[in-house]
């Protein structure tokens, strides 16, 4: 759906005067040179320097850290279990044929380390042993996130100062600041969009980010809509956050109140599983008014955070209507 098609306005009421950062933190990997040497006097069971360990363990095809199976060729050189199928049973090295040879001297190597998080220039200040390191990676929480914007598919991942500068540089969003919202969501011929996605908005407020979505759908047989918001932040933070959108007209109101999600979940998963305000399109245009031909939907909403956390419950609950 090409969003240029689709009108957006908004009115802010501003209760909060900070500014975007623009201070960009990009994400980088590092790269290190392979010494094959060192790898040839590992597998004939000379230990190696300190400093040479981590260059033992990077595989010299792919770069990334080696675990078992660690294979080797005659000659020494080793190699990742992925590469392995990957350069045809030939090592890159010398070219000789790898065969099965295991790394055993190197795979006990790795046991006895204790190696940094590889986001610790993000912030992560653990230290594991090199087996426990990959897995505490996959779900570490100084790990980069991923582009929270839902029109396009965008590969982009950072920290969140530098994806608030890379969605209001790139993705041109709205940016506004406060805690309060009134926005309009406008669109020609609704009766003929079954599947579309509105532009972003990013709210900034208690020093935080959040995303705005709107979005229209299938569910079932039904078309509806939805708005959602989602935290820029782990799923912890997002906890210490309330939100509530209400939409309406003609004597009619629905509301919903919950707690925003992280942006760890992507805007499909948190819109397939019904977490936000939905509303049947013939409850949409009738809120619209006029001839029921046009999507004049006004989405109000605010929010807040926690004092307390509350011992009971979480969320809150979709509203439905059913209006033939």
């Amino acid at each position: 759906m090409d969003l240029d098609s689709m009108d957006c306005a908004s009115t802010i009421d501003v209760t909060d005067d900070e500014e975007i950062h623009q201070d960009r933190h990009s994400y980088a990997s590092v790269s290190k040179h392979h010494s094959n040497n060192s790898n040839a006097n590992a597998a004939s069971g000379i230990l190696p320097t300190t400093t040479s360990v981590h260059e033992l363990l990077e595989c010299p095809v792919c770069t990334n850290s080696m675990y078992p199976p660690i294979h080797q060729c005659h000659n020494g050189h080793t190699l990742c279990s992925t590469c392995k199928n990957r350069v045809h049973n030939r090592c890159p090295t010398c070219r000789q044929e790898l065969g099965d040879i295991r790394c055993l001297a190197l795979e006990k190597v790795a046991e006895s380390l204790e190696l940094p998080c590889k986001y610790m220039s993000l912030g992560c200040p653990e230290i594991f042993p090199y087996y426990s390191k990959l897995k505490h990676e996959t779900v570490c929480n100084f790990r980069p996130y991923n582009c929270p914007y839902a029109g396009s598919e965008c590969s982009v991942m950072g920290d969140i100062p530098f994806l608030v500068a890379h969605l209001r540089d790139d993705h041109k969003v709205d940016m506004h600041s406060g805690c309060t919202f009134n926005h309009r969501y406008v669109k020609s011929n609704p009766r003929e969009v079954e599947n579309a996605t509105w532009m972003l908005t990013v709210f900034h407020c208690f020093g935080q980010y959040f995303c705005l979505h709107f979005e229209a759908f299938q569910l079932g047989m039904a078309p509806v809509y939805m708005a959602f918001l989602r935290f820029m932040g782990d799923e912890t933070e997002a906890r210490n956050y309330n939100y509530s959108l209400e939409v309406g007209g003609y004597g009619r109101k629905l509301i919903w109140e919950g707690t925003p999600r992280s942006v760890r979940d992507s805007h499909r998963k948190v819109r397939d599983s019904h977490d936000g305000l939905i509303i049947q399109r013939n409850m949409a245009l009738f809120f619209s008014g006029g001839d029921r031909k046009e999507l004049k939907l006004r989405v109000t909403g605010r929010i807040w955070k926690e004092q307390q956390q509350s011992g009971e419950g979480g969320g809150g609950g979709a509203c439905i209507p059913n209006l033939s």
